[in-house]
């Protein structure tokens, strides 16, 4: 399945992915996420992809003392299944997230955010959802979130994952089945400060 918001189609924002090859002693950049001086705070930038779960296991095995991840922008997933492993090892690891002044989250790039223990984000923020969709792999898009009724099996590893970083049933199914209707798959829906507060995106 894929869940991402490509920026640069409808809004004109790119994103980058940093991967430049750290040569210092000890390696701080892992993938899309680079080690601060502090030793304990994590900047992200960019596309979680098939890498990114891997990269962050051997990022805590060599900074272990992580206890916030900083978003600039993430605008999504090409790998939900790789995205939801990620985010629930960011919430077992009991690590912070915080989405920095003028910083953008959309589609799996939520479900990261979520993952956090205390979740805060700064000023001017973006937070957008929409629907996921899946493909044949050739870039051709075979079926969408709504295309399935409520309560089938497709959507349950986005609810279950809901639940395991804190969320109740009930919490859970509202905000899923909310950005899965809140707009289709090429297109976004940038929350409200009001759905913000109503589906506790933020939690201090």
């Amino acid at each position: 399945m894929l869940r991402i918001f490509t920026l640069l189609v409808i809004t004109g924002i790119s994103i980058s992915c940093n991967n430049d090859d750290d040569t210092s002693v000890k390696k701080r950049q892992f993938g899309i996420f680079k080690v601060l001086e502090d030793d304990k705070t994590v900047e992200m930038e960019g596309e979680i992809d098939t890498p990114s779960f891997n990269n962050f296991n051997d990022l805590l095995k060599t900074f272990p003392g992580i206890t916030k991840v900083n978003i600039k922008n993430c605008s999504g997933s090409n790998d939900d299944a790789v995205n939801l492993r990620l985010s629930s090892k960011v919430h077992q690891s009991n690590i912070e997230t915080h989405l920095l002044n003028n910083g953008l989250i959309a589609s799996g790039g939520v479900d990261f955010f979520l993952s956090g223990v205390k979740r805060t984000i700064g000023t001017n923020t973006r937070i957008g959802v929409h629907s996921w969709a899946e493909g044949d792999g050739s870039g051709n898009v075979t079926a969408t979130a709504t295309d399935y009724p409520v309560g089938h099996a497709n959507h349950l590893p986005y609810i279950n994952y809901y639940k395991s970083i804190g969320f109740t049933q009930e919490e859970s199914e509202a905000f899923y089945y909310f950005t899965i209707n809140a707009a289709p798959h090429n297109d976004v829906h940038f929350m409200t400060e009001a759905e913000i507060v109503q589906f506790k995106i933020i939690k201090e």
